[in-house]
């Protein structure tokens, strides 16, 4: 189940509440389920019973254990818990991130964009400034993802460099001639330099990754291929799924959604991965990490964990991701999704090591499972940075 029929099946437990009149609401259009926070638990919560408290006339509770019942025997939905003020925290049946995974393979990058348009136009006006017209153009494509009519316009006319290396686009420049309704005003804080040496992608990342109101810092460290640089971390576990796409089709086989269980020797593998790194580390202090050892080996779990205990975290990142797109084209935000690839990139790659299988081991339905949860992170990967107006290299 992914977290759009996750929301359509609380808000279909909402609409029977009200049918049965237990609750006395005007139902709700979505209802927004995200990762569950300190004290939560499962795989997902809402916050819709606390939403619904004052206009029912009932304490938050209560409503929670309303829409409770009616979850509890939903498909897919293994157990509701109700914890804090009325917060339903849902876990999911074994199936969900099978499901998930196919989901993601099926809709490629357009996962987490909405179904057709919605009838919202939005109108966007930024003064003339390097960072203000790239922020816009972001902003642009995420509400467009999201089904939204945009119109961008400019104080003047972008310089023809903006157009030609950072490939913005402005539909018209002065003043915004649609209604003052409409006008939404885009003003992050100015650039302190030209990122324009810096190149379209490095640019972009540079005046998109940091919050609108921090100062972007332009600096040749987004250029850079070690670990320190979060584009790099971003395109770099992209590349290796698709090198390991390319691997697997060489050995014979292909991503099958299924269980990615993690096996003996992948433990084994993956401390010796580990250790050979730690000695690495003790001879190196500053590494470039275009190995394929060094950043794949070099994540946070010890040395008695096996990569199978970062998938829940992974899967969890997959699977907030069109609430990641949701929330970062309705605050004009492109900064949420940039730090959210990041968070992608760091949870895929303790499972790369483990897709292929090694030596005289067959491909087994566990590697045809890692495999294409692989590339469902890298899917995601890709069309976060399109959104972002950043190549996503096969080859890097």
């Amino acid at each position: 189940m992914t977290p759009v029929e996750l929301s359509r099946t609380v808000l279909r437990a909402v609409r029977r509440a009200v049918d049965d009149g237990e609750l006395r609401v005007e139902v709700p259009e979505r209802v927004l389920v995200s990762v569950p926070g300190p004290g939560g638990c499962g795989d997902y919560a809402t916050n819709i019973a606390l939403q619904l408290a004052r206009p029912a006339g009932q304490p938050p509770l209560q409503v929670a254990e309303i829409l409770r019942a009616r979850l509890a025997g939903s498909d897919g939905v293994r157990d509701v818990v109700v914890t804090g003020p009325g917060f339903l925290n849902i876990s999911l049946s074994d199936t969900a991130p099978t499901a998930l995974v196919a989901e993601i393979l099926r809709r490629g990058p357009r996962y987490g964009f909405v179904d057709g348009p919605t009838g919202q136009l939005v109108q966007l006006h930024c003064s003339h400034e390097v960072r203000a017209v790239v922020v816009m153009d972001a902003v642009g494509r995420l509400l467009r993802s999201q089904g939204a009519y945009v119109r961008t316009s400019c104080e003047a006319q972008p310089r023809a460099e903006w157009e030609t290396v950072l490939g913005v686009h402005v539909d018209a420049h002065g003043r915004p001639g649609a209604p003052a309704p409409l006008d939404v005003g885009v003003r992050p804080v100015p650039a302190p330099a030209d990122p324009l040496p810096l190149g379209r992608d490095a640019a972009r990342w540079a005046l998109l990754h940091p919050a609108a109101h921090d100062r972007p810092r332009i600096t040749d460290d987004h250029l850079v291929q070690r670990e320190s640089n979060p584009l790099f971390r971003v395109r770099y576990a992209h590349a290796r799924t698709r090198a390991l796409l390319r691997n697997a089709a060489d050995l014979g086989f292909a991503p099958e959604p299924g269980p990615a269980v993690v096996e003996e020797g992948d433990r084994e593998r993956t401390s010796a991965s580990q250790r050979s790194d730690r000695s690495h580390q003790s001879h190196q202090s500053h590494r470039s990490y275009g190995s394929r050892q060094s950043y794949g080996s070099r994540q946070s779990y010890g040395p008695h964990q096996s990569p199978h205990h970062q998938s829940p975290h992974l899967l969890t990142s997959l699977a907030d991701h069109p609430r990641v797109l949701a929330q970062a084209a309705a605050h004009r935000t492109p900064d949420r999704l940039a730090r959210h690839l990041v968070t992608v990139a760091d949870a895929v790659m303790p499972l790369l090591p483990t897709v292929l299988p090694r030596g005289a081991q067959k491909p087994s339905a566990a590697h045809r499972a890692r495999l294409a949860l692989a590339e469902a992170a890298g899917t995601v990967l890709a069309g976060g940075l399109s959104l972002l107006g950043i190549d996503a290299p096969d080859h890097l």
